[in-house]
């Protein structure tokens, strides 16, 4: 399981003094509990360990852009660190191309003509992709395809 995975490497991590690796993964355990304790479970599945992982990253992404370029270089490095360490637990991310050619294939099965078959659309992608792409992503691309023009 993805959660005993990030136990496994923070122990790991604490043995080899690597400090910001195990301080991160420390806070990334704290979240998890939390979400478990929220849910009422004593353990996360791993589709609800990834939630809370693609959280943790869309929030740190966002924190990284409002860093102005120039200012705070030490924040903005110790951010893209952070967003490294979890996109080790992460599935690989789908290429724009690769999601593209997934989106006009569900577009073409389902036969969606306009912004009305958006929802249907956008189920099956998800069904299909999973956490391989970004929601927002798959969101843009959809609509692109299903604009009237």
């Amino acid at each position: 399981m993805l959660e005993d995975k990030l136990y496994k490497d923070y122990v790991e991590a604490m043995k080899a003094k690597n400090r910001e690796k195990s301080d991160f993964l420390s806070f990334v355990r704290a979240e998890l509990k939390n979400t478990a304790i929220n849910l009422k479970k004593d353990k996360l599945e791993d589709a609800e360990v990834l939630g809370v992982l693609k959280k943790q990253k869309k929030q740190l992404e966002e924190a990284k852009e409002t860093i102005k370029d120039g200012q705070r270089e030490e924040a903005r490095q110790a951010l893209v660190k952070e967003i490294a360490i979890l996109e080790e637990y992460l599935p690989k991310q789908l290429s724009d191309s690769e999601l593209t050619a997934v989106i006009e294939q569900v577009i073409k099965d389902t036969s969606a003509a306009s912004m009305k078959d958006m929802g249907k659309v956008m189920k099956e992608v998800v069904a299909k992709v999973g956490a391989a792409a970004d929601s927002k992503k798959i969101s843009d691309i959809v609509k692109t395809k299903l604009a009237p023009k």
